[in-house]
């Protein structure tokens, strides 16, 4: 993040529930080469079905369509996801909740479905809530990063003025971490940090505190969908826009360890000026890891569709740590 992490952040895992601890268990046990736990084909309610971690698919690839019923859905923590709900920064610290995240219906999202998050503000601490959607196996490292991500240039309710970052990145375990890696996309529809919006940072960082990164601004408006792209080979991490190549650290700025996926929606601080209640709304359509390979945008999006077309909500063939 643009804003370095002062308070670690706590990894806490939302209270699953008995029969999502025995799904999970459950899935453990399933054979990757039977296809056993591939999403089942038709209705949208399909890949809540499934908790299988391994199904079938490309070796290599991780890939989400993010079709559950919610955040207590046994297939979501089963696939590997999270909602935050610990304390820490970036943004207002200790205001991130579980209530945020949902999976509504989307006629605007590449299969009728998307995931949600929904951060909510007053100007006060008591009446922020941030959110935080990310993955939990920590094994993600080098190869390519895709995710289709809906910007919001204005809240969906309230008054604009908010200095609210959109936010697509992978990053270490921990912040604290001597091989600490994160590769950030965040969106600041309002600007930030004393710079104005709207802009697009990427950035990619060598240590969290004190802050040492690299980054590169693309000063235009955002609203709507778009699909980002890190793709981190031969010692270089590449970030590109809708296919448009934006900006390549290289050096120490690229990943140096294992890493998860988070998507986040948080405020950099409090606007008590602007008046009332408020939220912002940001969507994730899909997700997409390729392992140790550079794979470019238009094959993304090809394999992207060929998962869509086949029915195919969620493959996950990565090693295991």
């Amino acid at each position: 993040m643009s804003q370095p992490r002062r308070i670690p952040r706590h990894r806490a895992w939302s209270v699953l529930s008995l029969p999502v601890l025995l799904c999970t268990l459950a899935a453990c046990t399933g054979d990757p080469a039977s296809g056993d736990g591939a999403a089942p084909k038709g209705g949208k309610g399909a890949a809540a079905a499934s908790a299988s971690p391994t199904p079938s698919g490309p070796p290599g690839t991780l890939f989400d369509t993010f079709h559950y019923t919610g955040p207590d859905d046994p297939a979501f923590a089963a696939h590997g996801w999270e909602v935050r709900a610990g304390a820490g920064g970036p943004g207002i610290k200790d205001t991130w909740t579980t209530a945020g995240a949902s999976f509504p219906d989307d006629p605007t999202a590449q299969g009728g479905r998307a995931l949600q998050l929904r951060s909510t503000t007053d100007g006060t601490k008591q009446g922020t809530k941030q959110v935080e959607v990310q993955t939990t196996g920590g094994n993600l490292f080098n190869g390519t990063f895709a995710a289709r991500v809906h910007f919001s240039d204005k809240p969906s309710s309230g008054r604009t003025g908010d200095h609210v970052v959109q936010t697509f990145f992978p990053i270490s375990p921990s912040d604290s971490s001597e091989n600490y890696s994160e590769l950030d996309y965040e969106y600041l529809p309002n600007g930030g940090w004393g710079a104005p919006g709207p802009k697009l940072d990427t950035t990619s960082w060598y240590k969290a505190d004190p802050p040492d990164r690299v980054t590169h601004a693309v000063k235009q408006r955002l609203e709507g969908w778009h699909t980002l792209m890190v793709t981190a080979v031969d010692g270089k991490a590449t970030y590109a826009l809708d296919g448009k190549e934006l900006f390549t650290s290289s050096g120490k700025y690229v990943p140096r360890e294992k890493m998860d996926i988070h998507f986040s929606n948080w405020f950099i601080d409090l606007m008590p000026s602007v008046a009332g209640p408020r939220s912002w709304d940001m969507k994730v359509n899909w997700v997409y890891y390729k392992a140790d390979a550079a794979v470019s945008a238009a094959d993304v999006q090809k394999t992207v569709d060929g998962f869509y077309g086949e029915g195919t909500a969620y493959v996950n063939t990565l090693p295991k740590n």
